[in-house]
């Protein structure tokens, strides 16, 4: 069974004309502002557009053009700032840069507010960024961390301690280690008692499953954690049996619970509700036309990110290709270029 990470692409993903169904929030997402009169400068100059922000990405859709949109997930995101930019719609004007990197792949954003003087665009996307930056503890498999004080639990926000087990062996080592479990409602988290730095915080959202099997120390409790975190096999013993099997279906049921309804730590909210995202959706008008399925759509070629490239670099010519062809970028080859357009 997969967990809920590995089915997650919202916030991990940059994606070029999604469909209506991509669009709509996945459980746990939720639209924290929406802006309308927001040009993306980059790939599409002159085309005002709506900016939709949530707690795991943002999207950007054309008004005119619904089906020409793109979302971009915050942990792509390697930087974000402001800078002057030439707008079809403002002149000169200053602009949200974005810049991301995907499967190996640099991409740049610039997103434009059309009505003047208001900061919004800047203050929402990066503020609702950095809320994303500083809760990774909701979402991310951490090791040796700061999660205990005074023998008690660091709560995050919204989360609940539901049952703590004492003499929890982690079974990792040779010998064992003798430690304590908390069970809360958005993660398990395990620490040795003569050390409380030796520990492990495993959100539900890292689970793929939770079993009882048999070990050479016997009968054990052995989470599987996702793909994304390099599926972690990690087994702990609890004595007796009874208490074991009780521990087993507690996880379980809080597992299935949150996977319902993800509880992903991105809290932040405007002091203007934003609309629902039914009232904004726009039905995408199926063009009359038939689109060859195996054609490739190159829609993300605008977004490559090439520096501050001003102007085109002289013309070399290429013996592979038997032709003129712009000089490539240093660290550039063709055949890496045919490999990302394949």
């Amino acid at each position: 069974m997969a967990s809920t990470a590995d089915l997650l692409w919202e916030d991990r993903d940059v994606r070029f004309d999604i469909s209506s169904q991509q669009m709509k929030m996945r459980p746990g997402e939720i639209l924290i502002d929406c802006l309308d009169s927001i040009e993306d400068t980059k790939g599409n100059n002159g085309d005002k557009g709506r900016l939709l922000v949530t707690n795991l990405r943002i999207i950007w859709h054309s008004i005119a053009l619904p089906r020409v949109n793109l979302s971009v997930g915050y942990n792509c995101f390697v930087n974000i700032t402001t800078r002057m930019a030439n707008s079809k719609l403002r002149g000169q004007t200053e602009a949200l840069y974005i810049l991301t990197r995907c499967n190996a792949t640099r991409f740049e954003f610039i997103f434009t507010n059309v009505v003047p003087g208001s900061p919004r665009l800047f203050t929402s996307v990066i503020a609702v960024h950095r809320a994303y930056e500083t809760s990774k503890m909701y979402r991310d498999l951490k090791l040796r961390c700061a999660l205990i004080q005074n023998k008690q639990l660091r709560l995050l926000p919204k989360e609940q301690v539901y049952d703590k087990i004492n003499g929890v062996w982690n079974l990792s080592s040779d010998q064992g280690n003798l430690g304590t479990f908390f069970i809360t409602n958005v993660r398990i988290v395990w620490h040795a008692n003569m050390n409380d730095s030796f520990n492990v915080s495993i959100p539900y959202l890292q689970i793929r499953s939770v079993k009882i099997r048999d070990s050479r120390f016997g009968l054990a409790l052995v989470i599987e954690s996702s793909q994304a975190t390099g599926g972690y096999v990690l087994g702990f013993k609890i004595d007796p049996p009874e208490k074991l099997q009780d521990a087993s279906k507690e996880i379980n049921s809080l597992h299935k619970v949150y996977s319902v309804n993800p509880i992903f730590g991105v809290d932040y909210e405007m002091e203007e509700k934003p609309p629902r995202l039914e009232d904004l959706t726009v039905e995408q008008v199926q063009d009359d036309v038939e689109i060859e399925s195996d054609e490739h759509t190159d829609a993300f070629v605008a977004y490559f990110a090439d520096g501050n490239k001003q102007q085109d670099r002289a013309p070399v010519f290429s013996e592979e290709l038997g032709l003129a062809v712009e000089k490539l970028k240093e660290g550039f080859t063709l055949q890496g270029l045919w490999e990302v357009m394949g």
